[in-house]
């Protein structure tokens, strides 16, 4: 057997033990946080989107350990949940509607609207086909047969369950966005200073960046959206849409997604001209594209890319992947990842533009 010695390992050896250590434990964590990390990202970015109205709080009320962190996390309680809410409980009523409708049908059939046959498109199609798949009732029982009973409380009792899970995610997001208040200011700076030592000077710039894009697509994503549903709401209201409030707030909610806005207006449009309101259909479709093009093509170019200093295909791009590889998230983790990627070639390649001979 050779010798036991109580030498300690070397400086060098130490130091590769110690980040070894620190990888295993930080996957680890990772692993046990894996069910709450999309909880902890939505906390973090509310925080950096919040901070600047959170610090000129602090300035002009000075700093508190409870007060202010309490208030703006009640803050995004009624920014966020409320509305959610409200739509929420406007989506289950219009529910209730169609599942009244689906059991008049069922039952005694749907004789075909007044309006149908006034359709200035397809007006024999549809008339045709609501007359020999909804008019009667063994028709509309057969149409509807998927519609039944147990599906659809087997439907309620799986939306119920997600509906709790969301609830947990949620009131952790929101005590997490307490503590990222609280103590923000030394989390910030103890991050910098952990990334300054680990990547040097470039990786703050990066970390800077990242930061940045965030707020850009804040301003750019959601406060575009916000004042898009507003306008176009609006405009439902006054061409007599049904609901105007609930489709302002999809179109607000589809205008966080490229080509969501246009969606939601074109249905809009639709339910106006079946209605009868011609002119006002085709005003709202005109003026609404009108609004959704400048949203897209002007001011929201202008507040992501003067932010993130990106191109805005780049920013495009990194919505479109970010949507499709993390969900709703990607909205803000797309952009700033390609705002990150941006700046670190830029940094290598400097202002080198080398020539090429043909």
């Amino acid at each position: 057997m050779p010798p036991v010695t109580d030498a300690p390992l070397s400086p060098a050896n130490q130091r590769i033990a110690r980040i070894i250590l620190g990888l295993a434990l930080l996957a680890a964590g990772l692993y046990t946080l894996s069910e709450f990390l999309h909880a902890l990202a939505w906390a973090g970015i509310l925080a950096i989107a919040t901070w600047p109205l959170f610090a000129r709080a602090e300035r002009r009320f000075g700093t508190s350990h409870i007060l202010l962190p309490l208030l703006f996390t009640f803050g995004a309680v009624l920014i966020v949940v409320i509305p959610l809410a409200l739509v929420a409980t406007q989506v289950g009523h219009e529910a209730r509607v169609g599942l009244h409708f689906i059991g008049n049908a069922r039952e005694s059939g749907v004789p075909v609207p007044e309006w149908l046959p006034t359709l200035p498109l397809f007006a024999t199609q549809v008339t045709a086909w609501w007359d020999a798949n909804l008019t009667h009732p063994e028709d509309a029982r057969r149409l509807l047969a998927s519609f039944d009973r147990s599906s659809l409380l087997g439907l309620s009792r799986g939306l119920g369950g997600a509906v709790v899970h969301q609830a947990v995610i949620l009131a952790f997001t929101l005590v997490t966005l307490f503590f990222l208040f609280k103590s923000g200011r030394s989390l910030a700076a103890k991050s910098l200073w952990v990334t300054e030592q680990l990547f040097g000077p470039g990786g703050v710039r990066v970390t800077t960046q990242i930061v940045a894009s965030i707020h850009g697509t804040v301003d750019g994503m959601v406060l575009v959206g916000l004042g898009v549903g507003t306008l176009l709401g609006a405009g439902y209201w006054a061409a007599g849409v049904p609901h105007p409030v609930l489709f302002g707030a999809l179109t607000a909610g589809a205008a966080l997604v490229p080509m969501g806005a246009p969606v939601v207006l074109a249905i809009t449009a639709a339910i106006a001209l079946v209605q009868g309101h011609t002119l006002a259909a085709a005003l709202l479709f005109g003026v609404g594209m009108a609004v959704v093009f400048i949203a897209d093509h002007a001011v929201r170019p202008a507040l992501i890319g003067g932010a993130t200093k990106l191109p805005f295909l780049w920013v495009l791009l990194g919505i479109l992947g970010g949507i499709e590889t993390f969900g709703l998230l990607g909205l803000f983790l797309g952009p700033a990842i390609m705002a990150a990627l941006i700046l670190l070639w830029r940094e290598w390649t400097g202002d080198a533009t080398p020539s090429v001979q043909p």
